[in-house]
């Protein structure tokens, strides 16, 4: 096999859908972690004694992210129904393409997730301001974290370290 992608890997078209769908089986467990987690917290939360506390916008934040941890659930599990139903079909490539995307989504909707559930702890135990400014270094933090650093760290035209990843001796 020849190197078909310029990135110094011998694989087919075949090899490498399978090694980027198995890439975004490993993603998607971290992701569904995630979600499971904050989707328990919220859903335990409704049985405590002080849940009737929650004033208007503390409820209807609450029922949005309830709402939001549901859509990630349903996008966690959309590539795996995908691949179950165009399993055997010769659309792996397509198959990893659009796994990827909803992959990318179900991240999106994570990171309004854990912003709000944290906006909401605040708001609930300090006060509505302490839960807006929360919220705001929660979007201000994955955007940082997610989008700026990786951009800073690789920017256009650096190289990769020849001794390879972890080598920082």
């Amino acid at each position: 096999m020849t190197d078909l992608n310029g990135d110094g890997r011998s694989e087919s078209t075949n090899e490498r859908a399978d090694r980027n769908w198995n890439e975004i089986l490993q993603e998607l467990r971290v992701a569904q972690t995630g979600t499971q987690i904050l989707g328990g917290f919220l859903l335990a939360l409704a049985f405590q004694p002080r849940f009737q506390d929650l004033d208007r916008f503390q409820l209807t934040l609450y029922l949005v992210l309830v709402a939001l941890a549901g859509i990630a659930a349903v996008l966690g599990l959309a590539p795996v129904t995908l691949h179950r139903t165009f399993f055997g079909k010769g659309r792996k490539p397509d198959i990893v393409r659009l796994g990827g995307r909803l992959l990318s989504a179900d991240l999106v909707v994570l990171a309004l997730l854990a912003a709000g559930v944290t906006a909401l702890v605040f708001d609930f135990a300090v006060g509505r301001s302490a839960g807006l400014i929360t919220l705001a270094i929660g979007g201000v933090v994955v955007v940082g974290v997610w989008a700026v650093l990786p951009r800073i760290a690789f920017r256009r035209g650096s190289t990769p370290d020849p001794r390879g990843p972890g080598d920082d001796e």
